[in-house]
C-alpha cells in the first residue's frame, strides 16, 4: 500500500497544511492501494504565491531556454513511459491498450509544443504597430481522472512554452498517477515554482484556484456543470478560460457506407476507454430501412469484445473508475429501458465473473429516440443508443440536435461525401471513418462543450495575451 503524504509546491515535495485523506481503491477488486493527504486552501495559496514568484523570471526567458526546459521535460517523462502506462492500468483501470496510446499522447503533446515554440512569431508588426505575444500569468490547471497524466503533460507543455507558470490541481481518483509525473517533472530540472501540483477535492483546492486573484487564466477538462461554475466564479477576477467539457457525440453512418467495416468501427468509438471518454460516439445515426441489417452486426461487433482484466492485452473495456461512477452507468441504463428503449445487447448487472470489480457489461440500445436522456446526457460508461434516420437532411439534424457539440463522426465510402456532412456539423472536431487524433488540430467543443481550443498554436494562444506598441512615426 502506497502512503502518498506530500505535495509539489516551489520545487520540493512538501508536507500538507491540510490533514484530510482519502483511500485509493482498486476499481478492479477493491482492494485498497494507497491513502493520499489531500491540500486545503492554504497549500493551495502557498503553491499560487510560488507560482506568481516564479512568473517574474520565468516570463522572461527564451524561446531557446523554454524549448530547453520542454525537452528536459520530454526526456524525463519519456523515461518514465511504461511506469506511466502501469500506474494507470492499476489505478484507474484502464486497458492497457488504452493507457499505451494515453502515454504516447502524452508525450506527443510535449513533442508538439517544441515543434510550436521552435518557429512561433511572438512579435511581429501590424498595420504601423508592433504587436507582441506576452504569457498571461499565472495559470490553474484543473484536469479529470480518464486520462490524468495525458492532461496533465499536454497542459503544462503548453502553458511553459508560452512563458506562464502555473499550479495544478489533478483529480483526487488520480493521486498515484499524480505522484508518478511529479517524480518525471521533478527529475526534468526544471527552475522552481513554475509548475507546483496539489492533491485535493475540488470545491476546496480548485475553489481557491479559480477564485484567486493572482491566477490570471484556468485550464480545465472535466463536467459542464464544473465549467460553468469556473466561469460564474472566475468573473469576478475576469479569468482568462479554456474549457474541455462534457460530450454526446453523434456518428452518422450514410447509406453507402461499408457496414463491415463501419460498425466494429462505432462499436470501438462508442466503448473507447471503456467508455469514460468525452469524445465517445454514443449517438450511432444509422439509415432506418438499414437497422435489420445492423443489428447482427452490431451483436457480432460486440461478441468481440472483452470485459475484464485491464492488464490482459486482448481487453477492450476495463471497470469503471469508482463504485459511484458505476451506479451512474446502471441507472442510466434503468432510465434507457424506462423510456421505452430496447436493449440490444447488455443490460444491468456485473458481467459473469467481474463481480468484484465496477464492472459494467457493453450496452446497445436499439429504438432510441434522440429526446431520450440516454440520447441526450453524457454518461460516461460503455452504452450505446442507436437511432434512425431517413434522410441524409434528418440525420443532420439529429447529430446537431444537442447541447453539445465536441466531436462528431461520419462513415462513408464516398470520402467526398463524408467531408460535405462534416462541414454541417457542429462539433469542434470531426473524423471521417476513422479514430485517429492530430495533436496540432484544435480540440474543443461547440455550445456546452466547452470555451476554446487545445492542442496546436491555437492552445498556445490561449496562454497569450497580445500587446501592441504604437510608435509615432518621424515627421
Amino acid at each position: 500500500m502506497q502512503i502518498i503524504n506530500h505535495m509539489y509546491i516551489d520545487g520540493e515535495f512538501v508536507s500538507p497544511h491540510g490533514t484530510a485523506t482519502l483511500d485509493i481503491t482498486s476499481p478492479v477488486s477493491q482492494e485498497l492501494l494507497g491513502k493520499v493527504s489531500l491540500g486545503d486552501e492554504v497549500d493551495t495559496q502557498r503553491a499560487i504565491a510560488a507560482a506568481k514568484a516564479a512568473f517574474t523570471t520565468f516570463s522572461r526567458t527564451t524561446r531557446d531556454e523554454r524549448i530547453q526546459y520542454l525537452r528536459q521535460m520530454l526526456e524525463a517523462v519519456t523515461k518514465r513511459k511504461e511506469d506511466l502506462i502501469d500506474v494507470m492500468v492499476l489505478e484507474y483501470g484502464a486497458p492497457i491498450q488504452f493507457a499505451c496510446a494515453s502515454a504516447q499522447n502524452a508525450l506527443d503533446a510535449i513533442r508538439t509544443n517544441v515543434d510550436i515554440l521552435e518557429v512561433y512569431a511572438f512579435e511581429q508588426r501590424v498595420g504601423r504597430s508592433t504587436v507582441q505575444q506576452t504569457p498571461v500569468g499565472v495559470v490553474g490547471i484543473i484536469t479529470p481522472w480518464n486520462a490524468s497524466n495525458g492532461f496533465i503533460c499536454s497542459k503544462l507543455s503548453t502553458a511553459l512554452a508560452a512563458g506562464c507558470t502555473a499550479v495544478i490541481k489533478p483529480s483526487e481518483l488520480s493521486a498515484l498517477q499524480t505522484q508518478l509525473i511529479s517524480e518525471c517533472l521533478h527529475e526534468a530540472g526544471l527552475p522552481k515554482g513554475i509548475f507546483n501540483i496539489v492533491n485535493g477535492l475540488g470545491h476546496v483546492v480548485g475553489a481557491e484556484i479559480v477564485r484567486h486573484p493572482d491566477v490570471a487564466k484556468i485550464s480545465f477538462t472535466g463536467s459542464t456543470v464544473t465549467g460553468k461554475t469556473i466561469i460564474r466564479e472566475g468573473a469576478a477576477t475576469m479569468k482568462r478560460v479554456t474549457l474541455e467539457l462534457g460530450g454526446k457525440s453523434p456518428n452518422i453512418l450514410l447509406d453507402d457506407a461499408d457496414l463491415s467495416k463501419a460498425i466494429p468501427l462505432s462499436v470501438a468509438g462508442a466503448f473507447m476507454n471503456s467508455g469514460q471518454a468525452c469524445i465517445a460516439a454514443t449517438r450511432l445515426l444509422v439509415p432506418q430501412h438499414k437497422l435489420e441489417e445492423i443489428k447482427p452486426l452490431l451483436i457480432e461487433a460486440e461478441s468481440g469484445i472483452k470485459v475484464g482484466n485491464p492488464q490482459e492485452e486482448d481487453t477492450n473495456i476495463g471497470p469503471m473508475v469508482s463504485q459511484k461512477q458505476f451506479q451512474r452507468v446502471q441507472d442510466y441504463i434503468l432510465k434507457g429501458i424506462a423510456e421505452g428503449a430496447e436493449i440490444l445487447i447488455g443490460g444491468l448487472e456485473k458481467p459473469e465473473g467481474l463481480e468484484a470489480g465496477n464492472f459494467v457489461k457493453p450496452t446497445v440500445f436499439i429504438h432510441v429516440n434522440n429526446s431520450m436522456r440516454i440520447a441526450q446526457e453524457e454518461i460516461f460508461g460503455p452504452v450505446l443508443s442507436v437511432i434512425t434516420y431517413r434522410t441524409e437532411e434528418e440525420a443532420i439534424q439529429l447529430a446537431n440536435d444537442s447541447s453539445y457539440g465536441l466531436a462528431a463522426y461520419v462513415q462513408s465510402s464516398n470520402q467526398e461525401r463524408a467531408l460535405q456532412i462534416a462541414t454541417r456539423l457542429d462539433a469542434g472536431r470531426v473524423s471521417l471513418n476513422a479514430l485517429t487524433h492530430d495533436p496540432m488540430a484544435p480540440f474543443g467543443g461547440f455550445k456546452q462543450s466547452g470555451l476554446g481550443r487545445e492542442y496546436g498554436v491555437f492552445d498556445l494562444e490561449a496562454y497569450l495575451e497580445p500587446k501592441a506598441i504604437l510608435e509615432v512615426e518621424n515627421a
